[in-house]
């Protein structure tokens, strides 16, 4: 055993990215009284813990950091910040998906996951979006509080980067060339980005850091460096805790709970309850990826005419001239979700651009809804390993000929959109490998009832598994465009809410009471 662990706990959530977060600061708030300790497979990067990589302003810090999050096999002195397997170039701060990426069809080429407090919150766009229409889980009753509780979590805002050179006139030009009869809520308009200035004007981008609060250091334990095996459960099925292995000295202990949360991702969490023996029928299928096309524009001269070029030293060159647009899902006339920002501030750089003054490129890309499936899935073996030990996974994952139509009209759209703002770059749309996208999705999802289409009810609770709840992108059931982050924490809100209303307050002597 290992001394290191409590020997029980009320809540052990299991992961400790935005979703992870959110339950353990929203139980923590409203529930002070409950032990919570937050298990996370990888190290803490920064301090405080789960901040953003894009905060640490040394780029060799930032550098190390990336590294230490690139999981078991990450090596820390490497040059390159970007993880390579068999060709397949993974994002700096993550690792790629294993030999089983493409068990079937196309599978997720560039699948990936990162392993470090504050998951892939600590490398995320910060992308805030809510979703529309047919994105919408239509049972969530609430979902228009949660989503405001979401946002205020995440510290959410449309206007951090919304007065940014060049990105009020890119709106002025794109809302002119794609509003017209479209709802007010749906317009062009500044990104809800979860970031804020700070007192000299330089920018925090937010990771789970600031979605825990204050919670680590009032009550909340963090157990980094942690690999939960397995959730127990009594005879009767009920969870009674998690097995855990310290990947520091590779000891292992069990540690008690009445409740645990399963928020690693939408790949691990899946796992975890197949390497637990829970394995609803649902369970890893109905993967969503969303298929994503790119397009670089160089603006017109008329909208760069009026805007003073920086400094090449000036340290803010680049939020100067960074502000992203949103372009809203809307099922009737635009069923994509599009985001344009300054290629200088892009996630997916461009070396192959002409050498042109800071926020002359802007770079395009729209997001399609995957035509949701189960054959669409991630399946887990009982035999074979991963890094960690665990179920090697094995993903199926095809394009349908919805799918080709939707990618297809997305790219026609954004092409629309890049001709009126300048001259368009590419010869057509970059449609990106499958994986790339890094919202997967639907790998636990919810359901209006145990029909064996989902794997938890409204509020995460897995079917016929008391105790035990799953959160994170996994969760969302619907075919979604837009980024997932937001609606993820905001579920993980209702989650936490509906446990703190109805778990019993734990005694000393370890009874419940009413």
């Amino acid at each position: 055993m290992n001394g290191r662990y409590p020997a029980a706990v009320d809540v052990a959530v299991v992961g400790s990215g935005p979703a992870g977060a959110a339950w353990a600061r929203t139980l923590h708030d409203l529930r002070p009284d409950l032990r919570i300790a937050v298990f996370e497979v990888g190290p803490v990067l920064s301090d405080p813990p789960g901040d953003h990589v894009k905060n640490i302003a040394d780029p060799e810090a930032r550098r190390r950091a990336q590294r230490a999050s690139e999981g078991p096999e990450a090596d820390l002195g490497a040059a390159d910040p970007a993880a390579t397997v068999d060709g397949r170039r993974g994002r700096a701060g993550t690792f790629l998906v294993g030999e089983g990426f493409a068990a079937g069809g196309t599978g997720l080429p560039v699948g990936a996951m990162s392993s470090n407090v504050g998951g892939m919150g600590a490398h995320w766009t910060c992308a805030c979006p809510r979703p529309g229409g047919s994105e919408r889980i239509g049972f969530v009753d609430d979902l228009d509080a949660l989503l405001d509780e979401g946002e205020r979590l995440l510290g959410v805002s449309a206007q951090a980067l919304a007065n940014a050179p060049l990105a009020g006139d890119v709106r002025r030009v794109l809302g002119s060339a794609l509003d017209g009869d479209r709802p007010a809520d749906r317009r062009v308009q500044p990104m809800p980005l979860a970031v804020r200035r700070d007192s000299n004007g330089g920018l925090h981008w937010s990771g789970p850091s600031v979605v825990f609060g204050d919670v680590l250091r009032t009550g909340v334990a963090l157990l980094p460096e942690t690999l939960v095996t397995r959730v127990r459960r009594s005879p009767s099925g009920a969870v009674q805790g998690v097995s855990v292995r310290d990947l520091r000295d590779d000891t292992v202990a069990d540690v008690g709970a009445r409740v645990v949360v399963a928020a690693a991702d939408a790949l691990r969490t899946p796992q975890l309850l197949f390497a637990s023996g829970i394995r609803p029928t649902a369970l890893g299928r109905y993967l969503n990826d969303q298929p994503q096309v790119l397009l670089a524009v160089r603006l017109a001269d008329d909208l760069l005419a009026g805007v003073p070029v920086p400094a090449a030293d000036d340290p803010t060159v680049v939020s100067r001239g960074s502000g992203v647009s949103w372009v809203p899902f809307d099922d009737d006339r635009h069923p994509f979700h599009g985001q344009v920002m300054q290629m200088d501030a892009s996630p997916v750089p461009r070396p192959d651009l002409p050498a042109d003054r800071p926020g002359a490129y802007v770079g395009l890309g729209w997001f399609t809804a995957k035509d949701v499936r189960p054959q669409d899935r991630v399946e887990f073996s009982e035999t074979a390993v991963d890094g960690y030990g665990m179920p090697a996974p094995s993903v199926h994952h095809t394009l349908t000929a919805l799918d080709e139509q939707r990618i297809a009209a997305a790219e026609e759209a954004i092409t629309t959109a890049g001709r009126a703002l300048g001259t368009v770059i590419d010869e057509r749309p970059i449609r990106l490998p499958a994986g790339s996208s890094l919202h997967y999705q639907g790998t636990t999802r919810m359901g209006r009832e145990d029909d064996g289409t989902s794997v938890c009810d409204v509020h995460g609770e897995v079917w016929d598994v008391p105790g035990l709840f799953v959160a994170g992108n996994g969760v969302i059931p619907t075919e979604t465009a837009c980024n997932p982050t937001l609606t993820a924490v905001a579920l993980a809100v209702g989650g936490a809410r509906h446990v703190a209303k109805t778990l019993a307050t734990s005694t000393p002597d370890g009874k419940d009471t009413p």
